[in-house]
């Protein structure tokens, strides 16, 4: 996890590996394989680096990319901070947010101790990095 987020991202950065995890979870909940097609993800954020990184995560671990038109970005205030992911093909919907606690402990953290953390978030428990929600199905 840590090789493929550091090749996409450039570095092990706390917040990318956050994404990638909720990204691995995504997958695993929708029954999808990554590079699918059928993936739809949009990630509301301050433009802020960190909060945005999330959504380098997870274009790392399910292969969404803004190219393939299924990550999007949308400007958004921290208490809007979230990621909604959608199968295109079966209209199921997900919400992810990260845990105040979360960012409370690990946001600002100097970039030359970003390895560590980024470590540290790899192998942490799901429930202490997010949250996940069902929200009504679209087609």
């Amino acid at each position: 996890m840590l090789k493929v987020v550091t090749e996409f991202h450039g570095h092990a950065g706390v917040f990318a590996v956050a994404g990638y995890r909720m990204g691995e979870r995504a997958l695993r909940d929708l029954g999808e394989r990554r590079g699918s097609f059928d993936l739809d993800v949009t990630h509301k954020t301050p433009l802020q680096v960190q909060y945005s990184c999330v959504a380098d995560g997870w274009q790392a671990a399910t292969g969404v990319s803004a190219g393939k038109l299924s990550l999007h970005i949308v400007e958004a205030p921290v208490s809007g901070f979230e990621t909604v992911v959608q199968d295109r093909r079966t209209g199921q919907r997900l919400v992810f947010r990260i845990r105040p606690e979360f960012l409370k402990r690990f946001l600002d953290i100097p970039y030359d101790r970003q390895a560590a953390a980024a470590e540290r978030v790899a192998r942490m428990p799901e429930e202490q990095i997010f949250t996940e929600a069902p929200l009504p199905a679209r087609h």
